[in-house]
Formats: structure tokens, C-alpha cells, sequence
């Protein structure tokens, strides 16, 4: 069966928005029974096989100059099974729902998973080899060199690697253990349906209208989706259980010290400086959230903030829809005011239709900025509805495709950022569409309102991710001693939901179900916390930027197209910034205070 009919889906059309593109994944493959995609399963199996015949035993006993020869080789593999797999991925999040993209997907995977299994080898006889053999062949060839910093990641695991038997074992069986339940859950949530005054609607729709202007919508809406995270709970709980059980096994094989640290290896950053930042961002609560929260309640006349109220547009919020088009041009400026080249490189995703961004049944929710391989290009999807925050989320998508374009010269092993670099860029280009968005904004209502909408999107980005990140924490932590109720989840959900909003936000009961719909907590364990690194982050960087320092963006650029052959430390030193410092994660803490300063100013 052809999914994919066409080489260029049509714009959907939208009479308040214009047209809105949809992708064009021709550029991996022009279908699903296309002959260059059984072509690449075929190429990448032969591969695969010679890789083994030709490497496996003998890493060891290479050259410099040879080993060089079979990363080039293990790499040319991973390029074509993960060009294969972004195509079917990406055909799968444009609608969920369906059982034939569905069975696409899960039959593309466990096809690459066979193939890719001979070749697990290959990184594990790489963790074995003593240092002096492998300092050796480094001393032998530029061209290894080049790799040293994929190899010194890959070797940071090192000490908590299995035997190669377990570690086929736990490849081989990926498909049906975590693979398996997390796709259970991405089409459990994308089915399911919210009656709001007797309209079905999806989990987006419905999450939208938490920023309606109209409070009692917002309250429906909020009733609507407890109702039905309630009636699911039995289920979300059993797949939270599963995959954090899974992971606490895998972790104790592996001798990890704690659940987060495989993460912190992978995002190549020191526990330490994420524990610095978490206590800066909780220890910040009382100055940011609770302050804001308890001046929003005021401009709305509550005493209190229920929890549908928490995104609850401000009076003076301009409630029209903006056009795709207009979005476009927005970004576009504010990119370009930066550097012609950024706003360049964000317009190809425009032109060439590298963006999909309708919202219909089924399409995965959200939004993200998908980078395939580097042979090809990435791919940003968004669920747009016209509003100021969905621009944002637009300037934030193409961020991370432009980081993703730039860093691709690295090659498909070092183009790859880790998590907590990766946000860098995304963050960064919504600074710049905000200021940009706010500099043009001459009516003192709108402007507020503005203001307030990047606090709250800053808040959601810094203390709503920590909190996340500390309830992740506070879950694994509990599941270590024994199997979770949908009660003891939901009350650590409200545990930190209440630390961190504060005492102006009042969360009802039903609230202890809505940790159901963070897909992260899934997908990615403990990835969150790098929304908050990459905020404090940018908010540093943009203070640099502001201050005119000569040759800022190039240095910028350099940043970008760096991808991860280098640490955060390295990266990060021509700004004269440095993560490790308590005082660097405060500075940009204090940008938030300060807009919080200014919007209590406006009261006065």
C-alpha cells in the first residue's frame, strides 16, 4: 500500500489562517513501496553484514588510518537506517491513528532492528580496547581524530557496559519491551477524544482552549480533559510503571548510580551542573512563579488562580488570529535582523515545504524540529492555531532546524547536540522573534500583554520543566520500592505542581491526573530539564548579544556548526560563560525576575 501518494502533500487550507503546508517527505523517499526505499533496506543489510565480517574481533588490531576506515563505514550505515526510520517516523506523527502508517512504522522498525543487530559489535569492542591501543591509533590519523570526541562519549559509558551477549539481547528485544509500550502510548493519547458542550474534540484542540478568552470555556475544557485522563489512568499507569521498572532494571545491570545519570552521560554534561541549576530554579520559585501567578490572579480579579486559569489570556491580549503568512514574515524578520544568513537558512523550510503544520486527528502533539540525517535535511511540525504563542513556537521549531542544517557538516555522528545544547538555538531564535514582536508593539495594553505572554513563557520553559524534572525524580525514587498506584502518581504530580506554582494557583483534586499527557516523561526520561538549561543559557547569551560585543554572531554561528564535537565548556568560552558557576544559571533567572519587575511596575 502507497502511504505517502505524492511527492508534495497540498497546503491545507484555513480560512482565518491561510494555507497551511504540510510535508514534503519525498526528499527521504517518494513512497512506501518505492524501489529506493527496499533499496536502502537491501544496501544497509549488506552493510551491515560486511561491517561485522570485515571488524568484528579486530578493532583492536587496526591501523589508525583503518579504524578511521570502519567508523566511516559504521557511520555511511547509521545514515541510511536513520534516513529509513525518520521517513517512517515522520510519515507515523502526521497521523497516529492510522493503522497502516502505524504498521509501516513498527514493521520499518523491527526490519532495521534485524539488520542493525549484527553491528552491535561495533561500539561495544570500541569500549573494551585499553587506552594506549587506542591512544595509538589516534596518535596515527587525522582523520580518527576527527572522531575523538564521538569516541570519548561512546567511552564514557564504558564502565557501565554489559557483556556483548546482553547487550544483543537488549537491542534485539527493544522492539517489543520500551519501543513497544512507549508507541502503545503515542496511539492511546492521540485517539483519545474530549467532549467540550458536546464537540469532540483532540488532545490539542482541547489543550488550546485552556487560553481561550472565555473563562468558562477554559473551565470545561480543563473538566473535559480530567474526565477523560481519569477514565485512562489505569492504562497511563501501567505504561509509566513499565518503563520506569525497565529502566531501574537496565540501570542496575549497568551499575548507573542513580536513574538520571544515563542521561546526563548522553547529554554529556556533569551531574553537578544540573543539580546547580535545579536549586537555582527551585530556590527561585518564590521570587518568579509564585510572584507572577499572584499578580496575574489579580489583573484577572480573582483571589485565586485555578489551574485552567494558569495560561488564561490577560484582558488587554489581542485576541486575533494571525495568519500563517504573517507568522512567516515575523520570524523571518526577526531572524534576519540578526543575520541574513539565519533568516536564509529558516526560509528554505518555507519554500521547499519542510514543515507541516495543520491540526488534524491524529498528528502528533506539540511540536518539534525532526533532524533525519545529514544527507537530507530536518523537518519541523507544529499544530498552529493563530496565536501569539504559537508564532513563538514556530520561531522556537526553526531554530532547531536551523542548528540542525548548520551543524550537519559535522557528519552524522558528531552533528548530533546533546539535549542540553540542544535547545540553544530554538530558544534563542524565540528571544529574537519576541524582542522583535515587542519593539514593534506601541500600544501600552498589547504590549503588557506580550510581556507577560514570554513570562509565562519562560516560566513554563524554566519552573514548569524543573518541576517535571523533580517529579520524574520523585517517581523513579518511589517506583524503586515497589509498583506505583495511579493515587501515589497523581499525588507527586501535585506535590510539585503546588511547589512550584504557589500558593496563588488552586489545584483541584482532579488535577493529579494531567502528568498523563506529558509525553517526555515516555519518550525521554529526564530529558526536560534541558528546556531550563537551554533558557538559561540563551538568557545569558542574549545579554552578551545586547551588550554589542564585535563578532557576536559569527562566534554564534561557529556555536552552532560545532554540533557536538564539542563540550558545553568549549563552546561556551568565547562568551566568557560558564555553566559550572552557580552565579551563571542566577543571571538568567534574573532576566525573568526582572520582566516580572517591570510588569509590577505597570501596576503601580
Amino acid at each position: 500500500m502507497t502511504l505517502l501518494r505524492s511527492a508534495a502533500e497540498p497546503a491545507t487550507a484555513n480560512s482565518d489562517l491561510g494555507d497551511l503546508p504540510s510535508w514534503n517527505l519525498a526528499d527521504l523517499f517518494p513512497g512506501t513501496d518505492a524501489p529506493e526505499l527496499e533499496a536502502a533496506f537491501e544496501d544497509a543489510k549488506v552493510k551491515a553484514d560486511s561491517l561485522a565480517a570485515d571488524y568484528e574481533g579486530k578493532l583492536a588490531g587496526l591501523s589508525g588510518d583503518e579504524m578511521a576506515g570502519a567508523i566511516r563505514r559504521y557511520e555511511e550505515l547509521s545514515e541510511i537506517m536513520g534516513r529509513i526510520m525518520s521517513f517512517a517516523g515522520l510519515l507515523y506523527q502526521q497521523d497516529t491513528s492510522d493503522a497502516a502508517s502505524g504498521q509501516f512504522y513498527g514493521n520499518a522498525q523491527g526490519r532495521v532492528t534485524d539488520i542493525a543487530t549484527p553491528t552491535v559489535f561495533f561500539t561495544l569492542e570500541m569500549n573494551k580496547m585499553p587506552d594506549d591501543v587506542l591512544e595509538k591509533q589516534l596518535s596515527e590519523s587525522a582523520e580518527l581524530t576527527r572522531y575523538k570526541p564521538w569516541i570519548d562519549r561512546l567511552r564514557s559509558f564504558r564502565p557501565y557496559q554489559l557483556s556483548d551477549e546482553l547487550e544483543k539481547f537488549l537491542h534485539d528485544q527493544s522492539v517489543v519491551g520500551s519501543g513497544a509500550w512507549v508507541r502503545l502510548y503515542d496511539e492511546h493519547l492521540a485517539g483519545l477524544r474530549f467532549d467540550v458542550d458536546g464537540e469532540e474534540l483532540t488532545l490539542e484542540a482541547t489543550l488550546n482552549l485552556l487560553s481561550d478568552t472565555d473563562r468558562a470555556k477554559r473551565e470545561t475544557a480543563g473538566h473535559a480533559l480530567a474526565k477523560v485522563f481519569e477514565a485512562n489512568l489505569p492504562i497511563f499507569t501501567r505504561v509509566m510503571n513499565t518503563l520506569v521498572k525497565e529502566k531501574e532494571v537496565e540501570d542496575r545491570w549497568r551499575k548507573l548510580p542513580t536513574p538520571q545519570a544515563g542521561r546526563h552521560l548522553a547529554n554529556h554534561v556533569e551531574p553537578e551542573v544540573v543539580d546547580a541549576l535545579r536549586d537555582a530554579v527551585q530556590n527561585a520559585y518564590p521570587k518568579l512563579s509564585h510572584r507572577y501567578y499572584a499578580l496575574k490572579a489579580k489583573w484577572l480579579g480573582l483571589e485565586k488562580l485555578e489551574y485552567w486559569d494558569r495560561n488564561a489570556p490577560l484582558p488587554e491580549k489581542d485576541d486575533r488570529k494571525i495568519p500563517w503568512t504573517e507568522a512567516r514574515d515575523t520570524v523571518l524578520d526577526a531572524y534576519g535582523g540578526f543575520a541574513p544568513e539565519m533568516a536564509d537558512l529558516a526560509r528554505r523550510f518555507f519554500d521547499e515545504q519542510w514543515i507541516d503544520a495543520p491540526v488534524r486527528p491524529g498528528k502528533a502533539s506539540g511540536a518539534f524540529a525532526h533532524p533525519t540525517v545529514t544527507t537530507a535535511h530536518p523537518y519541523v511540525l507544529v499544530n498552529y492555531l493563530g496565536k501569539t504563542r504559537d508564532v513563538m513556537t514556530l520561531a522556537h521549531e526553526l531554530g532547531h532546524g536551523v542548528h540542525q542544517l548548520l551543524a550537519a557538516g559535522q557528519g552524522e555522528l558528531l552533528s548530533s547536540t546533546p539535549l542540553t545544547l540542544a535547545e540553544t538555538a530554538s530558544v534563542f531564535g524565540e528571544m529574537l522573534t519576541f524582542q522583535s514582536m515587542l519593539a514593534a508593539e506601541t500600544d501600552p495594553g498589547r504590549r503588557k500583554a506580550l510581556l507577560a505572554g514570554k513570562v509565562e513563557d519562560m516560566l513554563n520553559t524554566v519552573v514548569r520543566q524543573i518541576s517535571f524534572y523533580e517529579f520524574e525524580n520523585r517517581v523513579h525514587a518511589a517506583r524503586a520500592e515497589g509498583e506505583l498506584t495511579a493515587e501515589q502518581i497523581g499525588e507527586i504530580w501535585m506535590q510539585v505542581a503546588r511547589e512550584s506554582l504557589g500558593p496563588s494557583i488552586n489545584l483541584v483534586d482532579e488535577y493529579a491526573a494531567f502528568w498523563t499527557y506529558v509525553s517526555h516523561f515516555i519518550h525521554a526520561p529526564f530529558y526536560v530539564y534541558a528546556y531550563a538549561f537551554g533558557d538559561g543559557l540563551v538568557n545569558a547569551l542574549y545579554a552578551r548579544y545586547q551588550e554589542g560585543e564585535p563578532g557576536f554572531q559569527q562566534r554564534y554561528f561557529d556555536m552552532l556548526k560545532a554540533g557536538g564535537a564539542k563540550h558545553h565548556s568549549e563552546l561556551l568560552k568565547p562568551f566568557g560563560l560558564d555553566a559550572s558557576d552557580p552565579a551563571f544559571w542566577d543571571q538568567g533567572l534574573s532576566l525573568i525576575s526582572s520582566m516580572i519587575d517591570e510588569l509590577e511596575a505597570l501596576e503601580a
